[in-house]
């Protein structure tokens, strides 16, 4: 069986130095539901890196599903950012590391 996540790359807007408390405290609330439900392996922001925002690492039974996810993060429907959406196959021990 293939695993896969979901990476979604957030990208800073124009929008983006507008960011105020409650659109902070909007994308903290969703990063609780995806967690709460399952979808977030793994999220966190970048430091260094002008122009990104951060990244989630999502559970997703299909790329439609973890786009959908992606469509909903606050920062976004907010024009505070966009994103880009990639799958990433996951290497491990059960998996053989892909080998």
């Amino acid at each position: 069986m293939e695993d896969w996540l979901y990476v979604m790359m957030i990208k800073k807007t124009k929008e983006y130095r507008k960011l105020n408390r409650a659109g902070v405290v909007a994308h903290v609330d969703n990063l609780r539901k995806l967690d709460d439900q399952g979808c977030l392996a793994l999220g966190g922001a970048f430091k260094g890196y002008p122009g990104m925002a951060g990244m989630y690492l999502l559970k997703a039974n299909s790329y439609e599903e973890a786009e959908a996810i992606c469509q909903q993060e606050p920062l976004i429907v907010a024009g505070y950012a966009t994103y880009e959406l990639h799958q990433l196959q996951v290497a491990n021990k059960d998996n053989n590391y892909l080998l």
